[in-house]
C-alpha cells in the first residue's frame, strides 16, 4: 500500500497506508443516534456553527486499487467549513467510493486530529474499505416484460485498480435467451462521471403476437456521461452493428414473411435524460424526462431516423395519495428507398405495462393475427397510488393502483416535400384507444413492478385484442 501526502497549509492529505486507529466518533453511529435522541440533538444549537478543519482523510484496505482516482473522490472533504459540511461530504464520498466498482463495504469514522501536525479545530476522516476479489460469479433471475430469465454473471471486478472490470453474462429465459460479454472503463473527474463500455452479444427472442422468431448477434459500444450536482443528467452515445435474421411461424402473415431473413443494421444512437424522481418503480415526487434518436444506415441495408420520448411526473398529496402522469410518443422515418425498415424496427403497443387493457402488441396494425407495429406512436397514463387501507408493515412496497390510460398506434407513408402535415396531427384525433382501470402494485425485490389489474377498455377499433384482467412484470412501464 502506498502513502500519498500533503504538508500545510493545503491540507489535502491522502493516506492509505495508515492503519486503523481506535477513533472516538463514528459518522454513521452519530449520525443515526441523533435521529433517535432528538433530546439530546438539542444540546447542540446547530452544526453548521461548530467550526472544524479536516486536517487529514485515511483510506484503509487499499491493495490493488490505486491512490490517484480515491484522491480525487474524497478531496471535496478539504473544503468543509464546520461540522455540518462535514457530514455531507463525508456522504457524498462515500457514494463516489462505492461508484468506482471497486469495494464491498465501505465504513466511516471521523475523529479529532492529532499528532504533532494536529490544529485546533482539526478532525479526521477514514474510510475503511474491503476490495472486491478478483474473480467472482453469481446465479440469479432477472426480470423483463412480462418475462423471468435466469441469469448466469462471471466478472472480474478492478483489474487494473481503476475500476476496469470484464463481466460474461448468460440469460435463459421464458422467450428469450442471450449471451454478453462487455469490457467497461469508467473514468472520473471532480464533475463528470465517464464510463466506456464495449459489448458483445447473442440474443434469440420470440415474438408470439407478431408471428417470428429474432436472432442477433453484433456488438454495442456505449459511452456513458454523468454530470450534475445530484448526478440525474445523463447522455449515452452508442454504436451498435448487429446482423439481424427474422424466421416467420408457421401462421405467420405474409407482410411478416417478406421481412424474414437477415438483415445488417449499423446506427448511432443518443439517450438523454434528466431524472429527478426519489424512486424509479413508486415515486412520490420529481419528474423524467428521456429523449433517444436513433439514426440508421451507415452500412448493411437498414435505414431510418427513430425519434423516441418518455417523459413522468409525480406529485403527492396528504401523504396518502400520490397522482403520477406518463406520457410516451415516437416516431420513425425512413431515410432512403433504397434502406428498408424492418418489422424489428417498429413500434408496438399494447401490454399489461404499457397500454393497459389491450394484450401484448394487441394495439394497432393487425395482419391475420400477428401485429406488424407502426412507425408513429403516442401513450399517455394517469395514475393515483394510496397504501391499503389496514396500512401493513410493507405498504410502502404494496400500494392500490387506479388508471386511464390511452393512446394510439399507426403507420403513415414517408414525408415528402410539400405533403400536407394534418394527417400525422389524424393520429391525436382518429381511432384512438381508452382504458380504466383498478388493481394492485408491488415492488418485487426493489428491482421490478408488478401489476394486477381489472381494466375496462372504452375506445377501441374492431382489430383490436382486448382483455379485461391482466397481470404484469417488468421494469419499464407507462
Amino acid at each position: 500500500m502506498g502513502t500519498v501526502q500533503a504538508k500545510e497549509p493545503k491540507a489535502d492529505i491522502l493516506d492509505s497506508d495508515i492503519k486503523s486507529k481506535n477513533p472516538n466518533l463514528g459518522y454513521e453511529d452519530m449520525y443515526y443516534k441523533k435521529s433517535q435522541q432528538p433530546t439530546k440533538a438539542k444540546e447542540v444549537a446547530n452544526l453548521s456553527d461548530v467550526k472544524v478543519r479536516v486536517d487529514k482523510v485515511h483510506v484503509d484496505g487499499l491493495v490493488r486499487t490505486k491512490d490517484d482516482i480515491v484522491k480525487l473522490q474524497v478531496k471535496d472533504l478539504f473544503k468543509a467549513k464546520n461540522f455540518d459540511d462535514v457530514l455531507q461530504h463525508t456522504y457524498n464520498v462515500r457514494r463516489r467510493l462505492e461508484s468506482l466498482g471497486c469495494f464491498k463495504n465501505i465504513d466511516t469514522l471521523i475523529d479529532t486530529s492529532r499528532g504533532p501536525d494536529a490544529t485546533p479545530d482539526g478532525i479526521e476522516v477514514t474510510f475503511t474499505v474491503n476490495e472486491l476479489r478478483r474473480l467472482r460469479g453469481s446465479v440469479n433471475t432477472s426480470v423483463g416484460t412480462n418475462e423471468g430469465s435466469v441469469t448466469i454473471t462471471t466478472e472480474t471486478p478492478n483489474m487494473f485498480g481503476r475500476g476496469e472490470r470484464i463481466n460474461a453474462q448468460y440469460s435463459y429465459g421464458t422467450k428469450s435467451n442471450q449471451i454478453n460479454i462487455s469490457a467497461i472503463k469508467p473514468f472520473f473527474d471532480s464533475r463528470h462521471q465517464k464510463v466506456l463500455t464495449t459489448s458483445v452479444f447473442r440474443t434469440s427472442s420470440d415474438f408470439p403476437w407478431s408471428g417470428y422468431k429474432l436472432s442477433n448477434m453484433g456488438f454495442l459500444i456505449n459511452l456513458a456521461l454523468t454530470q450534475g450536482k445530484r448526478d440525474n443528467i445523463t447522455h449515452n452515445f452508442q454504436y451498435e452493428a448487429d446482423v439481424r435474421n427474422v424466421t416467420a411461424s408457421k401462421q405467420a402473415a405474409f407482410q411478416v414473411r417478406e421481412q424474414c431473413g437477415p438483415t445488417l443494421k449499423s446506427s448511432v444512437r443518443h439517450i438523454f435524460s434528466i431524472d429527478k424522481r426519489d424512486a424509479s418503480l413508486f415515486p412520490t415526487k420529481g419528474s423524467l424526462i428521456e429523449l433517444t434518436t436513433e439514426f440508421a444506415g451507415l452500412g448493411g441495408n437498414i435505414g431510418f431516423v427513430k425519434n423516441e420520448l418518455n417523459l413522468q411526473t409525480n406529485w403527492t398529496l396528504f401523504d396518502y395519495f400520490t397522482f403520477q402522469l406518463g406520457v410516451q410518443s415516437g416516431f420513425l422515418r425512413g431515410i432512403s428507398n433504397d434502406l428498408q425498415i424492418n418489422i424489428v424496427d417498429q413500434f408496438f403497443l399494447g401490454g399489461p405495462l404499457s397500454l393497459r387493457g389491450f394484450e401484448m402488441r394487441g394495439c394497432g396494425p393487425q395482419k391475420n393475427g400477428n401485429a406488424v407495429g407502426g412507425d408513429i406512436f403516442w401513450a399517455s397514463a394517469l395514475h393515483l397510488y394510496t397504501p391499503l387501507p389496514f396500512r401493513p408493515s410493507f405498504a410502502e412496497f404494496v400500494k392500490l393502483h387506479g388508471f386511464i390510460n390511452g393512446g394510439n398506434l399507426n403507420t403513415l407513408a414517408l414525408i415528402k416535400t410539400g405533403s400536407d402535415y394534418d394527417e400525422y396531427l389524424k393520429i391525436f384525433t382518429d381511432n384512438v384507444r381508452c382504458s380504466m382501470g383498478c388493481g394492485i402494485a408491488m415492488i418485487l425485490g426493489n428491482i421490478a413492478r408488478i401489476e394486477l389489474n381489472v381494466i375496462m377498455p372504452l375506445l377501441f377499433s374492431r382489430s383490436d385484442i382486448l382483455t379485461q384482467f391482466q397481470f404484469g412484470i417488468g421494469v419499464k412501464y407507462l
